[in-house]
């Protein structure tokens, strides 16, 4: 059976006892995490916790409708067992029916049985690190190898306990405007994530400086299981010409080559990351953006020409 929990009826040790040994484990759905990106998430879980679905719950023109949260790149249904798609198809009718818009991510394995879903491509990037350096770097581009070699000639340098603040200031001052979907509450979001992975030890802000010590481009790595999370990143001007961040990138590898481990790179819908992420030999997998649309057919058309206005404003 499955059941609809409000945040406060959620058990955290057994969600994440799920979540810990789910096959699709992701560190987004973890409950410390939640928590902090989407601080109202509900749930569905079946009787004994054995698969978990997060629902971050937000409100569209008025109406609820879950959403995907910043920083949370895939969620949808976690399972110990095989995800099925008649599983997921009963995950999918529990949801409550008050929620009449959904706009999610799920993991790769995630195919509803169910008809009314949309369900679109998105691109990650991963690199598995278990190989040695030299078999990692052997698959660099020839464009990498360059820019890596342009940071050590440029007297580039890399380190880490960076803090979080430093990072969230960098991006700010050097994306935040031309990024333009982040406001304050995202930034207070990720600088919150990334503290609670420098207390948890399991995260770490590295960076790349140049001769006089100035900070180049910084990274936040989160490890969780198998995996680590390239999470949040940032560069100056000054590193697009001496290529810091490929060499902090290389330095990372480096130092975790040869361990059972995935280096996410969490993108690559964008043509240029997913291009840069390829060039130090990473794969592209596919994952999915789940749309469903009940609502009702005059608030659809409010909604499209508000996005309209909204683009010619700009």
């Amino acid at each position: 059976m499955i059941s609809y929990l409000k945040n406060h009826e959620i058990d955290r040790v057994r969600w994440d006892e799920c979540i810990s040994h789910s096959l699709n484990r992701r560190v987004y759905a973890f409950s410390w995490y939640l928590d902090i990106v989407a601080p109202l998430w509900e749930a569905l879980v079946s009787d004994d916790y054995s698969c978990v679905f997060p629902l971050p719950a937000g409100q569209k023109a008025g109406l609820p409708y879950l959403f995907q949260p910043f920083f949370a790149q895939q969620l949808g249904l976690f399972s110990s067992g095989p995800i099925t798609p008649e599983v997921s198809g009963m995950f999918m009718k529990a949801i409550p029916s008050r929620f009449r818009y959904i706009d999610i991510q799920v993991t790769p394995d995630f195919e509803p049985a169910t008809l009314g879903v949309e369900l679109i491509p998105r691109a990650n990037h991963e690199l598995n690190l278990s190989k040695t350096y030299d078999e990692i770097s052997s698959a660099y581009s020839q464009n990498t190898r360059r820019n890596i070699r342009k940071a050590i000639e440029s007297g580039v340098n890399t380190g880490r306990n960076l803090r979080a603040d430093e990072l969230v200031l960098m991006f700010r001052e050097n994306f935040g405007e031309k990024e333009g979907k982040l406001q304050d509450i995202h930034y207070e979001r990720m600088e919150k994530l990334m503290n609670a992975g420098l207390g948890k030890g399991s995260g770490s802000v590295h960076g790349a400086f140049n001769e006089m010590g100035l900070l180049l481009s910084a990274a936040f790595f989160l490890f969780d299981g198998n995996r680590v999370y390239f999470l949040f990143a940032a560069s100056t001007p000054a590193a697009r010409e001496n290529g810091a961040m490929f060499l902090l990138i290389d330095q990372f590898i480096r130092d975790q080559n040869g361990k059972a481990l995935i280096l996410d790179f969490e993108g690559g819908n964008d043509l240029n990351l997913g291009r840069f992420y390829k060039s130090f030999g990473a794969s592209e997998i596919r994952y999915h953006r789940l749309l469903r649309n009940h609502l009702p057919a005059f608030l659809n058309a409010g909604l499209k020409l508000g996005r309209l206005i909204r683009e010619k404003l700009k």
